[in-house]
């Protein structure tokens, strides 16, 4: 019963790490500790959009037009597709779209991460003052240059756009995933901006300024090369900001087929970032211990869903095993929900239809069984394990 005590303990404890980040952060506002303004440039910054596209002629054409007719001085941004060892029409219609588009060949190593690699090196990535990486299934806000040319100077740090849903009314996943997205960008990210800390990179919006290529380059090759990319320059102490206004749509599987694989990749491959490098973040000199303690939070987080299901699984064998400490325990699990249940009320708040999304969630018991058994099948990834990329429609 001790070691069950300590092992729920241990658990409860990983669960209120968010919890303890945001608290920090709401002293430090308390105590006037912000993030200082910065000054604009006079001319708009230069910026280099890649997108990564593996056999994407469904979607490349939506994508590529909706950075050309972005609301931007037209020589001030650039936008380049890389068509990694497509076999369909995927560079031929990049290119009819009006994209710059680069042919990437090789089998040994393929995927996004490696593309990425590549394309930085076949570009004078230099003479921009950030790359932007948007997925091939996205449409960009017109004037998401525009939110980035805002938080200029960028050339020294990295953000992450706000990465929302472009089918939000589809399905009731759809529709969580909408308010997800709300409660992350609008209200969790948004209090790490104001207090200094890094919001997570998604992949999809990611924002690197050359300065921070120059300096570290891009080395992240992991199935989960955001989660990477955001603990790799976190330890080395850049700065990344979340960027509400600079808006991208994607496409959401619609589906619980349809995200299988991609919420096992997810889970595996940050559960092997969070392996490989936590341990470099608490040991790294060049952030604090608010900066540590939010970052460790943010790779060991399970999500808010597999949060749930962790919580309802031991708080039952706490319940009927009733080991040393019982009580306790089950408050500390119970305490960790609160911040999740907020954070979602706060995105059902932010929606147009704030009663239709929250009658979506009538779907999440169904969502939350079938995402646990994801979760448990992902840890068959783990390691960087070959994975099947999200079906389209």
């Amino acid at each position: 019963m001790i070691v069950l005590s300590v092992l729920v303990g241990l658990i409860a404890a990983l669960l209120l790490l968010p919890t303890m980040s945001d608290l920090v952060s709401i002293l430090r506002l308390a105590h006037g500790r912000l993030r200082p303004p910065r000054r604009p440039p006079t001319l708009p910054p230069r910026l280099l959009f890649l997108v990564p596209a593996h056999d994407e002629e469904r979607m490349i054409h939506s994508c590529v037009r909706s950075l050309i007719d972005l609301r931007y001085p037209a020589g001030r941004f650039h936008a380049v597709v890389i068509a990694d060892n497509c076999t369909d029409r995927t560079a031929e219609l990049a290119r009819a779209a009006g994209a710059q588009c680069l042919e990437r060949h090789d089998r040994t190593l393929p995927g996004k991460p490696r593309a990425i690699a590549w394309a930085l090196n076949q570009l004078p990535v230099n003479q921009f003052d950030a790359v932007i990486i948007i997925d091939a299934d996205t449409v960009v806000d017109p004037g998401f240059a525009g939110a980035l040319a805002a938080a200029a100077p960028i050339t020294g740090q990295a953000y992450q756009a706000y990465f929302d849903v472009r089918n939000p009314d589809d399905t009731p996943l759809t529709r969580m995933n909408t308010v997800l997205a709300a409660a992350n960008y609008r209200f969790a990210y948004a209090l790490k901006r104001r207090v200094g800390l890094n919001a997570p990179l998604m992949g999809n919006g990611m924002c690197l300024g050359t300065e921070v290529l120059a300096a570290h380059g891009w080395k992240a090759f992991t199935i989960a090369e955001d989660w990477e990319s955001y603990a790799l320059y976190t330890l080395e102490g850049v700065p990344i900001e979340s960027l509400e206004a600079a808006h991208l749509y994607a496409q959401e599987a619609r589906s619980l087929k349809q995200s299988s694989t991609q919420r096992q990749r997810w889970t595996a491959g940050k559960l092997t970032v969070c392996g490989r490098l936590v341990g470099r973040l608490l040991c790294s000199r060049k952030i604090g211990l608010a900066q540590k303690l939010d970052a460790v939070a943010e790779l060991s987080s399970p999500g808010p869903v597999v949060h749930l299901g962790l919580v309802i699984g031991v708080a039952a064998l706490t319940a009927v095993l009733r080991p040393s400490g019982a009580d306790w325990l089950l408050v500390a699990l119970a305490a960790s929900v609160v911040r999740p249940l907020i954070y979602t009320l706060a995105g059902l708040t932010a929606q147009q239809d704030p009663l239709r999304s929250a009658l979506a969630f009538t779907f999440l018991p169904f969502y939350l069984v079938w995402r646990l058994g994801a979760a448990v099948a992902a840890l068959r990834m783990l390691g960087d394990k070959p994975w099947v990329r999200t079906a389209r429609d």
